[in-house]
């Protein structure tokens, strides 16, 4: 096991009826930015419980940041931090508005003159304005961990940023929320969260046993409770499941000591740039074809994933390896996940060549736990993926 070091200052307050607590957790004199997406908080009941918990609060509201958060949108926001003496930011939403809050908490207390540097030049922040979330959608880990990922529109960019000031404070977790969430992004949250756990377990063995059997229990968990996840009837204790295991999948405990990947992200962050495809569709686009592209270098981690998560214990190395590739596919197709760049856009052609030469122009020269993808490689993989 490689050494590491490891802090998570979060603090999670999971289960039924939680909302309530957020006036236990925000500082009294705190002038709160409430923080949220589309305005399905409205419909579902979220908004007025959070209102009731902030009513003896200031608080000023900003809405419609967007999946995918938009810098643009995110800038109108900075503004409103800045005139109305903003001191404690509050995210109401999914990974989308926390990663928006996260970049919030980084520009707030920014010293430069351009906040798009922040991601742009890779700067890590040590300090942010201090913010807490309410999860409303269990998908990215967000809520758990200090990393996010905005997108410029007018540039076709989406790149991401970090620091250990950009830790929630604190955490709410009701899965309660689950109830009201669209089949589709139950789905990609399941995904999403399931590809998370791939990225730091799929790449080659440092004998790290406590945390390879972590992740194969979170893509085990997600494996069970999936069809009932995406029946129409709620399931409550699914639905904790389901929360709980999208948080662990990225809170930064089972990365720690092991070699991660991140090159299915990495390019899967471009196809969302550059067509608007939901992030955890990008990332079932791209996980077959860099599994069988780099399949010498991963077979045995592979195989593994194949005996002890998808109980394949018939034929060689190879054999299981090859098959739990194909079991992870045929997982997000029973999700209505497609897996190919030509069920969403039908003009994908040139798609490799611009994102390999994307990483080329940004001085990407090798990803995944070798960095040895080039971009000439990517551009493969991608093709690979049409």
């Amino acid at each position: 096991m490689n050494n590491f070091e490891f802090k998570n200052p979060t603090k999670i307050i999971f289960g039924k009826d939680t909302i309530k607590k957020l006036k236990e957790e925000i500082p009294t004199d705190a002038k709160v930015l409430l923080l949220y997406g589309g305005g399905s908080i409205k419909k579902n009941g979220i908004y007025n419980q959070v209102k009731t918990a902030l009513a003896n609060f200031d608080v000023i509201e900003f809405g419609g940041i967007s999946a995918n958060p938009e810098y643009e949108t995110l800038l109108e926001a900075l503004k409103v931090i800045k005139v109305q003496n903003i001191t404690y930011l509050l995210a109401v939403g999914g990974g989308s508005v926390i990663d928006g809050t996260k970049f919030l908490s980084a520009a707030a207390l920014y010293t430069g003159n351009e906040p798009w540097h922040i991601l742009s030049n890779g700067v890590r922040t040590e300090k942010g304005m201090p913010f807490g979330t309410v999860l409303t959608l269990p998908a990215t880990g967000s809520e758990m961990n200090s990393g996010a990922v905005i997108t410029r529109k007018e540039t076709k960019e989406k790149l991401a940023m970090g620091g250990s000031g950009l830790f929630p404070q604190f955490s709410i977790l009701d899965p309660e929320v689950v109830k009201s969430i669209p089949k589709r992004q139950l789905a990609n949250g399941l995904t999403d969260a399931f590809t998370h756990v791939l990225e730091q377990y799929m790449t080659y063995s440092v004998d790290a046993k406590l945390q390879d059997r972590f992740a194969e229990s979170i893509l085990q968990t997600l494996i069970e409770i999936a069809p009932t996840i995406l029946k129409a009837e709620f399931d409550y204790k699914a639905a904790s499941n389901f929360m709980w295991s999208c948080t662990m999948a990225l809170n930064g405990l089972i990365q720690k000591g092991v070699p991660t990947d991140w090159a299915i992200h990495a390019i899967g962050h471009e196809l969302t740039a550059l067509y608007g495809i939901d992030h955890a569709r990008t990332l079932a686009i791209i996980t077959e074809s860099h599994y069988k592209y780099n399949f010498e270098a991963k077979k045995e981690k592979l195989a593994q994933y194949g005996e002890r998560v998808w109980n394949i214990n018939e034929g060689s190395i190879d054999e299981k390896a090859n098959a739990a590739i194909e079991k992870t596919t045929a997982f997000f197709k029973s999700l209505g996940i497609n897996t190919k760049l030509s069920d969403y856009i039908n003009d994908y052609e040139g798609t490799a060549e611009e994102i390999a030469k994307r990483f080329t122009n940004r001085g990407w020269l090798g990803l995944g736990e070798h960095q040895s993808l080039s971009p000439e490689k990517v551009k493969q993989v991608v093709k690979m993926a049409y």
